[in-house]
């Protein structure tokens, strides 16, 4: 068996830097949100492969609430929760409120699921999907309250945040922990 040549090996690793620096796109900045005539594609969908790499958005020191939410598709608390995060995006739609939905659908239900999903759902703010098989390394880093069941909800300013760590009883109870960080 012969050994990669250079040139095959130089290719191989330009085409791993690419995919790798293509799934660790960022969410869209204060401000930015996904038109509403525009469709929903995987190209439109950041995908974590490393929680490391999306940790930043638990240290945001901005005057906004962020509300992010660990969930998927395959959940039923997750998926009858969405209301809740749909109502407090058009009800807190001129506050300073960035609600984040942090996907746990598997990498191969991206498209067969999760997209269709959102396009039935318009879900509000950014949607992002989590790979990261080492929920063992990761979790604590969102909460050490976090034992590991979804949906868990996360609502921060600066320093102070409050974590939910089941499905919301209803838009009143996440409504109030945003709240109570406006």
């Amino acid at each position: 068996m012969k050994g990669i040549s250079p040139l095959s090996l130089f290719f191989l690793l330009a085409v791993v830097i690419f995919a790798c620096s293509c799934s660790q796109a960022p969410v869209a900045g204060e401000g930015e949100k996904q038109a509403d005539n525009e469709e929903v594609s995987p190209e439109r969908i950041p995908v974590f492969a490393n929680f490391d790499d999306m940790a930043y958005l638990f240290r945001q020191q901005t005057d906004s609430v962020y509300v992010i939410n660990f969930w998927a598709t395959w959940c039923k608390p997750c998926v009858a929760e969405m209301p809740y995060f749909q109502r407090l995006g058009e009800e807190m739609a001129n506050e300073k409120v960035k609600i984040i939905l942090v996907s746990l659908d598997f990498e191969e239900h991206i498209e067969s699921k999760l997209l269709p999903f959102l396009e039935k759902n318009k879900l509000p703010g950014e949607v992002l999907v989590l790979t990261d098989p080492n929920a063992n390394e990761w979790i604590d880093k969102v909460s050490p309250e976090w034992g590991g069941a979804i949906p868990v909800t996360m609502v921060y300013k600066k320093d102070q945040s409050k974590f939910v760590s089941r499905a919301f009883s209803g838009y009143e109870e996440l409504e109030a922990a945003v709240k109570s960080l406006l």
